[in-house]
C-alpha cells in the first residue's frame, strides 16, 4: 500500500494538535495509507510536547521542530523535501485548527487517482464555509478573483491550504523558486504546479472555522498576498 505524508504546520496549536494526529491516522483508504507529519515552529504553549506524547501512541506520527516562527510557505517546503528523502509517493497538506476536516483525506486519495494535485476545494459543488462572516467571504473570493485574473490561476479554490499532491510533481518543481512565506504562498504553489503541467482536481470540501486557539492571518498576510500576486503577474506575462 502506497503512503501519504500529511503535513501539518504548527505554532501554539497545542489546543488541536494531539487530537487532529489521531484523527488523521485513523482514515481509512484501499490504496493509501495516512501518516503525520508535524512541522512546529517553536510553539511556545507545549505542541511539540502533545505531538511526542501521539509518538508513543503511533509510530505513524512524525515530528519536525524548527528553532523560531518561520513561516507556513517554509514549512510547507520543509515537510515536502522530508517527504521526498523518506520516498513517500503522495503528500498532503492541513490546517492544525480542524478547519479542514480529516474524514475527507480517503475523498482525495480516490481522486489523486487520475491527478497530480488535489485541491479541498470550497468552491465547487457539495463544497461551503461554515462561521464566516461576511467580511471573510468578500477576502477570500476577492483573493481567488484575483489570482485568476492576474496569476492566470485555473481552480476555483486557489487559497485552500488541504490538498494532496503526487510526490513526482513536487520534484519537477523548483522549490527554491517558492519565496511566499506567508499564506500567500498556496497560490504561489498553484500557479508552480500549473506551470509544471500538472493535472490539477477539486474535491469538495466544507471549511469550518477554527475550533480552538486564534486565527494567524493578519492584515500583514493580506498585503504580502497581494505583493505575491503582483510577483505571479509579471513571472505569468513576462514567461519567467
Amino acid at each position: 500500500m502506497d503512503k501519504a505524508l500529511v503535513i501539518i504546520p504548527t505554532y501554539n496549536e497545542v489546543e488541536n494538535i494531539a487530537r487532529l494526529v489521531r484523527e488523521v491516522l485513523a482514515q481509512r483508504s484501499p490504496d493509501i495509507e495516512f501518516e503525520v507529519l508535524v512541522v512546529d515552529d517553536s510553539s511556545q504553549d507545549g505542541t511539540a510536547d502533545a505531538v511526542r506524547e501521539t509518538q508513543r501512541e503511533n509510530d505513524r506520527a512524525h515530528l519536525l521542530e524548527r528553532p523560531a516562527k518561520l513561516g507556513l510557505g517554509t514549512a510547507y517546503i520543509a515537510g515536502f523535501r522530508y517527504a521526498m528523502e523518506k520516498g513517500y509517493p503522495f503528500v498532503a497538506t492541513m490546517d492544525a485548527d480542524f478547519s479542514h476536516d480529516p474524514s475527507y483525506l480517503p475523498a482525495f486519495a480516490k481522486a489523486i487517482a487520475d491527478a497530480d494535485l488535489v485541491i479541498g476545494s470550497r468552491y465547487v459543488p457539495g463544497g461551503g464555509v461554515r462561521h464566516w462572516g461576511l467580511h471573510r467571504k468578500i477576502l477570500s473570493a476577492g483573493a481567488n478573483l484575483l489570482a485568476h485574473l492576474v496569476a492566470g490561476l485555473k481552480p476555483k479554490d486557489c487559497t485552500t491550504g488541504y490538498r494532496l499532491y503526487r510526490t513526482d510533481l513536487l520534484r519537477k518543481i523548483d522549490l527554491d523558486r517558492v519565496t511566499s512565506h506567508g499564506y500567500s504562498c498556496l497560490m504561489e504553489l498553484v500557479f508552480v504546479c500549473q506551470r509544471a503541467g500538472a493535472r490539477i482536481v477539486e474535491s469538495s470540501i466544507v471549511f469550518v472555522d477554527r475550533r480552538e486557539g486564534q486565527s494567524k492571518i493578519s492584515r500583514k498576510e493580506i498585503f504580502k498576498a497581494f505583493g505575491t500576486l503582483y510577483r505571479l503577474g509579471r513571472r505569468r506575462f513576462s514567461g519567467r
